[in-house]
């Protein structure tokens, strides 16, 4: 649908390519959406951000690094290092709580735009002071290390977007015709 969708934009009503920007989940599925584009409206195609979100938000950050505090060869940390990072911090701390528990805690909390310091005001319980005080550590190492994590790649763009409304209104300007693949599994 979305493929038809973009050459029906692109062919018919003359939208330029570089105004689209198509979404979608997985890596597969872009690169199979991207060569359905091609079929259909050929090398014009690459003019297209079709893009995971994680990729688009990539895209985001690599462009304004500098005002998320990020340097220019700032690190991504694949769900490995963000393990051993917690398992780590757990242990500086002498709290033995599971890492994966955590981690999923930390995630849950980035998807939903949620950043330590905002967490704060949702910390009621023991659990929850705990999960506090390592979300706080977990960026501070982020941060200390240039580094960022998967969940970041989503976060960050929306808190760029909220610090700097010049940026939102570059990309709103750029993309004036935004195709997700099944919307309806998105979170915030």
């Amino acid at each position: 649908v979305l493929t038809t969708k973009v050459a029906y934009l692109v062919l018919e009503k003359n939208i330029a390519p570089e105004n689209i920007l198509a979404i979608t989940f997985t890596n597969k599925a872009a690169k199979e959406m991207k060569e359905r584009i091609i079929d259909k409206i050929g090398l014009v195609a690459y003019q297209i951000q079709i893009s995971t979100f994680h990729s688009f938000g990539l895209s985001i950050l690599r462009k304004h690094y500098e005002k998320l505090g990020l340097s220019k060869n700032f690190t991504i940390l694949d769900s490995d290092d963000t393990n051993v990072i917690i398992k780590n911090i757990l242990k500086d701390q002498n709290i033995e709580e599971n890492v994966r528990t955590i981690k999923s805690t930390i995630s849950n909390n980035k998807n939903a735009l949620i950043d330590a310091t905002s967490y704060e005001r949702f910390a009621n319980t023991d659990f929850d002071q705990t999960v506090l005080n390592v979300y706080k550590r977990y960026e501070q190492r982020l941060k200390m290390n240039n580094s960022v994590d998967f969940d970041d790649l989503l976060m960050l763009p929306i808190v760029l977007f909220q610090h700097y409304p010049e940026v939102l209104k570059e990309y709103q300007e750029q993309y004036q015709y935004i195709l997700i693949d099944e919307y309806q599994d998105t979170n915030e």
